[in-house]
């Protein structure tokens, strides 16, 4: 695989970062909008319905699947262990040569049928929880589906990574963006950080990180062949290829993102002059990418300090209260001081002049007009 390079990729010191936390399920939603919350914080949770075992009863038993009700011992509805006995013949004489079928699963019983003779077990749901990942704010929340967090704070894209969402302090440990990423830059000390080297990653790299427990690698670039032969010996699949589709949920022990392509590239001067300007701060890092239809770029973000409650004050008038016809003030230019009423509230982002996405509102003012401006440009006119 050549040397590749997207340009357009983000790379900035300062930005809006929003982020939607959506369940897999419908679910419930933990949080509120105002809400600070951090990585860790559980936005909404939901359950994964269990696996339906469905066992062969009578079969077992050696009886026809007629006769399975009068065997027995359990009913729909009832919750059974590993062991527990599901039915039981008679036997002669309703003492001798008496046989039991013992449950191979736990769960509820949700289906027993008497023309197949078979028994159906529903496994115990799977919990599942979507956490902020960010520290930030809630902004919106999606009833029963998750919520959006916002934060302002540096955000690096890159142009390829594997691995999921982790959260560890930058460390840079190349002088330079065209110093390669080797094994012996890496110590002890980096266990639970994001290690960030200048040029390409060499494969010894990939080991030693994984040694020393590193949550993340960031690096210029990648011999494809060296990412993938780690690959192959951490997930025990020899042969393993790299997928066209989207990586992100790859089972390995570190999160690795390169930001300017394959081969041996020194990573962008801009680049790294921002990551080694966040040396020493918490990150959040993801090597989710797809490159084809609704593209996924890997990431590394670093919330800025005190930005959280920076946006919770901007959005302090947002939090469920704007409404069609709230009547508002807009306290910015060009609007600044004029009165009127909301119209609209679009849910889309619209970029503006400072080349954020922002939420906006669309207002119709006292003399008639309507005007589209950003919903933090408001304030609630109280008529209480």
């Amino acid at each position: 695989m050549g040397s590749a390079y997207t340009p357009g990729l983000k790379v900035s010191s300062r930005t809006t970062i929003h982020k939607l936390r959506r369940l897999p399920l419908k679910g419930d939603v933990m949080v509120k909008v105002g809400d600070i919350v951090a990585p860790d914080t559980v936005v909404a949770r939901t359950e994964i319905p269990g696996l339906m075992q469905t066992v062969k009863v009578a079969e077992r038993l050696g009886i026809e699947p007629t006769d399975l009700m009068g065997a027995l011992r359990i009913a729909e509805g009832d919750t059974v262990q590993v062991g527990d006995v599901l039915a039981e013949t008679k036997g002669v004489f309703g003492r001798y040569f008496r046989s039991a079928f013992k449950s191979p699963a736990a769960g509820v019983v949700e289906m027993i049928s008497s023309k197949s003779g078979h028994v159906g077990i529903r496994e115990a749901p799977k919990p599942v929880e979507r956490d902020a990942y960010i520290h930030g704010v809630i902004t919106e929340v999606l009833p029963r589906e998750g919520a959006v967090v916002s934060c302002i704070g540096a955000q690096i894209q890159g142009i390829f990574g594997v691995g999921g969402e982790r959260q560890g302090d930058i460390s840079v440990v190349t002088g330079g963006p065209d110093e390669p990423l080797t094994a012996d830059r890496i110590t002890a000390a980096h266990a639970g950080r994001i290690i960030v080297g200048g040029s390409t990653i060499e494969r010894a790299a990939f080991d030693k990180a994984a040694e020393v427990g590193a949550v993340g690698i960031v690096a210029g670039g990648v011999i494809d062949r060296d990412l993938m032969d780690y690959l192959a010996a951490a997930l025990k699949t020899p042969g393993y290829d790299i997928g066209v589709a989207i990586t992100g949920t790859e089972a390995i022990p570190f999160t690795m993102l390169v930001t300017e392509g394959f081969g041996r590239i020194p990573m962008a001067n801009r680049t790294f002059s921002l990551l080694r300007s966040l040396e020493g701060k918490r990150a959040s890092i993801n090597g989710a990418t797809q490159i084809r239809a609704g593209v996924i770029r890997p990431e590394v973000l670093v919330s800025l300090e005190d930005s959280s409650v920076e946006l919770a004050q901007e959005n302090a008038n947002e939090g469920g209260e704007l409404r069609i016809g709230t009547p508002i003030r807009i306290i910015r230019e060009p609007y600044f001081g004029l009165l009127g009423d909301v119209s609209d509230l679009p849910q889309e982002l619209v970029m503006v002049e400072s080349e954020t996405m922002v939420r906006v509102l669309r207002a119709k003012l006292a003399d008639g007009r309507e005007v589209t401006v950003p919903r933090a440009n408001v304030e609630i006119i109280d008529l209480g």
